[in-house]
């Protein structure tokens, strides 16, 4: 059996890129050939699991912003709020994607907050310093609702990778939001379930029952994060920002959401791979021009 590369399998890049996962990889396919059941819940368990752990992720809070935390679904979420002058200015949630953190997009939110936004910046659950060891993505789009009813009428959402999935959604189910900022948007779910199982060699029937046991759980079908169902549902001027070198989510990902968005605009990038993109002054430029386009007051 041929090892998966990241250039025909993105998810290799996080599962099969160590001994350590070669061996799970063993232990999955043993225990589905034994008991599917069991194989299915075991793959399901590490699937749900952020890599690298959040400890690895975490980094150290800048002078310039202040940690809140509240309670959601059993954990604790955390959130990063920039010091700004004036009460008053429009809030910018800023959310990562899997296995990244809050504070790596601290590189917009400060370019946000010169721009006159008030940007903050949120943990999922089980990711930077909220609690947790498990996630989900219908999880990420509850924790977004979640800051939405801390914060109040958001001006715009500003997402990474498979947080952009979940900031789709929240807009799709008519969360209070004026704009979107997409920055390299995951591949959808059933996709990525497919990538996950051939990167431990598991059979063509996993992803399917992992699909099916997601679905029960959550009470949302994954279509619901395919960009057709969400292009018929999202009204939002959106900006779509994707490296056209991107291998943990490909550029074919990014264009096939700018397609399906009534009102999306692609902005190809080179060389700044899937998180460098993140930290560009250009990027930056770039969302905070988008943003301002809907004109905030910033004189409240």
């Amino acid at each position: 059996m041929s090892t998966p590369t990241a250039s025909t399998n993105p998810a290799a890049a996080f599962y099969a890129g160590s001994r350590t996962a070669q061996a799970l990889g063993a232990t999955l396919r043993t225990l589905d050939a034994l008991a599917p059941g069991w194989g299915t819940r075991a793959a399901l368990r590490l699937f749900f699991t952020p890599l690298p752990l959040k400890f690895a992720m975490r980094r150290p809070v800048p002078p310039a912003w202040t940690t809140t935390t509240w309670p959601f679904e059993g954990v604790n979420l955390t959130a990063y709020r920039r010091r700004v002058g004036e009460p008053g200015r429009p809030v910018v949630l800023l959310v990562h994607g899997w296995a990244g953190g809050g504070l790596q997009m601290r590189h917009l939110g400060d370019a946000l907050a010169e721009g006159g936004f008030d940007p903050v910046l949120l943990d999922f659950p089980a990711h930077g310093r909220s609690a947790g060891w498990r996630s989900t993505l219908p999880q990420f789009t509850r924790a977004i609702h979640a800051a939405h009813a801390r914060l109040g009428p958001l001006h715009a959402v500003v997402a990474h990778s498979l947080g952009a999935l979940a900031a789709l959604h929240t807009a799709a189910r008519g969360l209070a939001v004026q704009r979107l900022v997409l920055l390299a948007p995951s591949a959808p779910p059933a996709l990525f379930l497919r990538w996950f199982a051939g990167s431990f060699g598991l059979s063509d029937t996993v992803p399917q029952r992992m699909r099916e046991r997601i679905e029960l759980r959550e009470g949302i079908p994954l279509q619901h994060f395919e960009p057709d169902w969400l292009g018929d549902r999202v009204a939002q001027p959106t900006l779509v920002i994707h490296d056209e070198g991107d291998r943990v989510a490909p550029f074919a990902a990014g264009q096939r959401m700018a397609k399906a968005l009534p009102d999306a605009r692609l902005h190809p990038t080179q060389g700044l791979s899937h998180t460098r993109v993140l930290g560009d002054p250009g990027v930056a430029m770039a969302v905070l021009r988008h943003l301002v386009q809907a004109g905030p007051d910033t004189s409240r």
